[in-house]
């Protein structure tokens, strides 16, 4: 598909909404994964892969930022990334053995409890 292919404007879209709330940390995922499985008919393995793809350059970008105005606990860091990684292994292969109609249940049902999460949590968190 090139640059000027009927769906570049949905899929500049995608990528822009992705990166705006990516940027934010909220984790551009939530818009890219289901904008690709139900806008452009993607399968779900396909879009998760996609998604990240794209989040390595997108977190980058964000880290610059959070990092020049001194949001991010270095001494963090290096256990996140070390277990972040192993299972990220791991759930790429899971992810791979079951099925795409089932992966996208569940994708869904983490979506809807991390957002009734939010929602419900009466936590109100102030900006520094």
């Amino acid at each position: 598909m090139g640059i000027f292919d009927t769906g570049a404007p949905l899929y500049a879209a995608l990528g822009f909404f992705a990166g705006v709330i990516g940027g934010m940390g909220i984790g551009g995922g939530t818009v890219l994964i289901p904008g690709l499985v139900i806008l452009c008919g993607m399968n779900q393995q396909s879009a998760q892969c996609l998604n990240l793809v794209c989040f390595a350059p997108m977190a980058a970008a964000a880290l610059f930022v959070h990092a020049k105005r001194g949001d991010v606990e270095k001494r963090h860091i290096l256990r996140i990334v070390i277990f972040g990684v192993a299972t990220a292994v791991f759930g790429s292969w899971l992810a791979s053995l079951i099925d795409a109609g089932l992966l996208r249940r569940i994708f869904a049902v983490f979506l809807l409890l991390m957002g009734a999460r939010e929602v419900f949590s009466g936590k109100v968190r102030k900006a520094k």
